[in-house]
């Protein structure tokens, strides 16, 4: 986990992330990079300049069964609490939607139900587990799809709600994630949306690959790009 902890320590710092004090939900989905942010910041606390507390929040998304009692065990061994959210999103999406493009109303409703969960346990911060390729692909589907040069941001305040977003992983590249993830043995659903694989995002991830081919620091040199807040002013 350290080369994880040097990349978020180094996102908290730059984008003064966590101030002393904050209440924090971690949102998880279950998969590699929300669980790796969630151990990551358990473990920051132990030498970070401030002091704040951190809560899980899982929502269940109404696609069959989903045990969560490894992911349970997991977060009262790390000492953290955890609240499960069951929701029908997936059944609305996909059964009584009938989205043809599905992701884009999934992850509104998923919003939307995280940021309510938020407020009801009293924190005012909630952290994604975004990390490196997550801005990249972002940044390819705004160009090619939008035809706008735009990615998330590191922090972003939604006056709506009074909530902060922060992704503290986004220095993070998905490889460390995963060789972490592996080595620290977490408790990784599989991700049963029947959607996985087959998505513009995915496109634009084998898009990468394909460039990286051609160009094989080709992901350094897009964050360092998007990062430049003198030329660019997306992360100002």
């Amino acid at each position: 986990m350290k080369r994880i902890l040097g990349c978020l320590r180094q996102a908290i710092e730059d984008f003064d992330m966590i101030q002393d004090g904050d209440r924090i939900a971690v949102g998880i989905s279950g998969g590699k990079d929300s669980l790796t942010l969630l151990k990551a910041l358990t473990l920051y606390r132990h030498f970070a300049p401030v002091e704040y507390e951190i809560y899980g929040i899982m929502l269940t998304l109404g696609f069959g069964d989903v045990c969560t009692k490894d992911i349970e065990k997991f977060c009262s061994q790390i000492g953290v609490p955890l609240v499960i959210k069951h929701t029908q999103i997936g059944k609305v999406v996909f059964e009584e939607r009938q989205e043809k493009n599905p992701c884009s109303l999934c992850a509104r409703m998923r919003r939307g139900a995280l940021h309510n969960a938020a407020l009801e346990i009293g924190c005012k911060k909630v952290a994604l587990g975004h990390h490196r390729e997550d801005v990249i692909e972002t940044f390819l589907l705004s160009l090619f799809y939008e035809g706008r040069i735009n990615t998330f941001t590191p922090v972003t305040y939604l006056d709506r709600k009074d909530i902060t977003l922060i992704r503290p992983l986004i220095y993070a590249p998905e490889s460390e994630i995963r060789a972490a993830s592996k080595r620290e043995a977490l408790p990784i659903l599989k991700n049963p949306c029947p959607a996985d694989g087959r998505t513009k995002r995915q496109e634009m991830k084998e898009l990468m690959d394909y460039i990286v081919d051609i160009v094989p620091n080709a992901r350094e040199q897009v964050l360092s790009a998007l990062s430049n807040t003198d030329q660019y002013k997306l992360w100002d």
